[in-house]
């Protein structure tokens, strides 16, 4: 069988060249999308009249029995056919006949790749809205083991203050929330329906555009034919998304990477998400964080590539366009995993609290509390904080921290110093007074672990 777009041309593309232009090995990912895209369409013309009641009715019989093919994976797509609708409309016409040639009246590859593409993201931005849920839930379940475990917080990666290992869990849960409203209102952008703008121009046949939306579950249409076809804002405002959640993702990945150290022992992450070493018995690497941290890269990648496509493109559509879908696949499927691997990664980990503990037992991230102490009894903040410093540098000098200062020391820089001072310089009571609103104070914690409860509760509510 000749192209079905063959009639202009006396001669056929050489087999390198059909593969070369054919996106066959990756649209076919768009199967169910396509169909379902045009079972809504010729639905559509039968309601309009633009088809016969027998000839739809073909069509529609013909289109459900590829889907149900497709479901069992019984369908044989080839390159000659170039890519997922072409290759269907060619499955539909051996399955009945040249009937199924009429499935494409009053439609355009232009508006049905549209049509497809928006109804596969709009799935899959909720199956990953849904998986944020998941790893926000891990988060809180965490956070409220360990809302008095102290852990010391740091600036430059250098020892800055203590602060509970809830509130530096609970960071992560409000970025996902940022995250996930993101994608919440950019559905808003995804769920318009393309079909029926035919290539550029819409159709002589009289259509009826609303329907065919509303039978696909869309909200709303495009308003302009050219802009249906060409837009493709909606997939670049999905890979702007995923790369910053990708990056949260990364961050946190990172963050795993550092604590699982030998150096820091902080957690411990579970053997179902680590490796071994070929070479090293002793090894136990994190290498499922590292790989979202590495395919964080990847993510951002697709959407300067998408971006750097899209800059020159005249309207309405080019095939360039084809360089749309890959990007996109593939920032689903990162993302969708790596959201799994982290949802794992964070409900079974293990929290070294006791080593945390150690860990701001002995350093200087106290000094802030001395400096503190200072102010509340008049002294200005600036002359505090040298008064601190250089007690400090004499600590240093001397072997010891804050808390092994003798008092009648203490009272040498600043005779304000009291006995009550070692108490204040106590980690817990540190991170215990830091009650300001969002601050690290166990009950700020457990305010905004409550909070993420509600958000949560009240989303799973709405979805009921």
């Amino acid at each position: 069988m000749s192209k079905l777009w063959g009639g202009r041309f006396t001669k056929k593309p050489e087999e390198w060249v059909d593969e070369f232009n054919a996106s066959i090995s990756f649209d076919q990912q768009l199967v169910f999308e396509d169909i379902e895209g045009s079972i809504a369409h010729v639905t559509m013309l039968k309601k309009c009249s633009i088809l016969s009641v027998k000839e739809a009715d073909q069509i529609l019989q013909g289109l459900h029995t590829l889907y149900d093919k497709a479901l069992k994976q019984e369908l044989d797509f080839s390159v000659e056919y170039e890519d997922i609708h072409l290759n269907l409309e060619k499955l539909l016409i051996d399955e009945i006949g040249e009937v199924g040639g009429k499935l494409h009246t009053g439609r355009s590859r232009n508006d049905q790749i549209a049509t497809d593409m928006h109804l596969f993201l709009k799935r899959r931005v909720q199956e990953i809205i849904e998986l944020i849920d998941e790893l926000q839930e891990g988060i809180i379940l965490q956070s409220e083991k360990n809302v008095e475990t102290i852990i010391p917080g740091y600036t430059h990666l250098q020892r800055a203050q203590p602060i509970s290992f809830a509130h530096h869990l609970m960071c992560y849960f409000w970025m996902l929330q940022r995250d996930k409203e993101r994608l919440e209102d950019s559905l808003k952008r995804i769920d318009l329906s393309p079909l029926g703008a035919g290539a550029l121009a819409g159709t002589t046949f009289p259509i009826d555009r609303a329907y065919s939306a509303e039978l696909l579950g869309f909200g709303s249409y495009y308003e302009n034919s050219l802009d249906a076809v060409s837009d493709r804002d909606f997939i670049v405002e999905f890979l702007s998304n995923g790369s910053i959640l990708m990056t949260h993702l990364s961050r946190l990945a990172e963050e795993f990477i550092l604590w699982s150290t030998e150096e820091f022992q902080f957690i411990e992450l579970d053997d179902s998400f680590t490796t071994g070493s070929s070479i090293m018995p002793q090894k136990k690497n994190p290498d499922m964080a590292e790989l979202v941290r590495g395919k964080t890269g990847r993510v951002n990648g697709n959407l300067i590539s998408l971006l750097t496509v899209l800059k020159g493109l005249p309207l309405a559509y080019n095939k360039d366009m084809q360089e749309d879908k890959e990007g996109m696949f593939d920032t689903v499927k990162t993302v969708v995993g790596s959201l799994k691997i982290f949802n794992g990664m964070v409900r079974t980990m293990t929290v070294k609290q006791k080593r945390m503990k150690e860990a701001v037992s002995n350093d200087f991230s106290n000094a802030t509390e001395l400096a503190d102490y200072l102010a509340a009894k008049g002294v200005p903040f600036r002359q505090a904080h040298e008064i601190v410093g250089k007690l400090v540098l004499h600590c240093i000098g001397e072997g010891y921290y804050l808390k092994d200062v003798p008092l009648e020391e203490y009272q040498q820089h600043s005779p304000l110093i009291e006995e009550d001072i070692y108490s204040i310089l106590e980690p817990y009571a540190a991170v215990e007074r830091r009650n300001s609103y969002g601050g690290t104070g166990f009950q700020q914690v457990k305010t905004q672990i409550d909070k993420g409860k509600s958000l949560l509760k009240s989303k799973e509510a709405a979805t009921k």
